[in-house]
């Protein structure tokens, strides 16, 4: 296991978004309105508690995203900005336990627990590579 002494709980980050005609629902496919979808919020939430932790990760090592439970509080039209807060609050080995909070230029229109896991990218490239042969 990568050593991750400095991943410590109470770690937080926050990064801005645009919500962009491509990440509408009407869009991505998951709804008929052009307000931001539910699997772009994910997206953002998930890049979120990548970017905060990204930077202590030992060489050679990533983190994959394992579990997503969400809230999608309320719609984000088109133009507005998204604030996502990730906050780191337990880890458990290899395994990072945030608490996620996105607010749009009004109010707040999602709430998320992420896991998210250290791998070794090249032991991962190689776990992938293993499955393919097996097609």
């Amino acid at each position: 296991m990568p050593d991750v002494k400095k991943i410590e709980p109470g770690l937080s980050i926050v990064k801005h978004f645009q919500v962009e005609l491509t990440s509408t629902a009407r869009h991505l496919g998951s709804g008929g309105v052009d307000v931001l979808a539910t699997p772009e919020l994910v997206r953002m939430m998930e890049e979120t508690a990548l970017m905060a932790v990204a930077p202590l990760l030992p060489e050679g090592s990533t983190t994959v995203g394992v579990r997503v439970d969400i809230t999608h509080l309320a719609p984000t039209p088109v133009g507005f900005g998204v604030d996502v807060e990730a906050k780191l609050v337990e880890v458990k080995g290899r395994q990072l336990i945030f608490d996620i909070v996105a607010m749009d230029d009004t109010e707040e229109i999602g709430r998320a627990k992420h896991d998210r896991a250290i791998i070794d990218v090249e032991r991962f490239l190689a776990r992938i590579d293993a499955k393919r042969q097996t097609k």
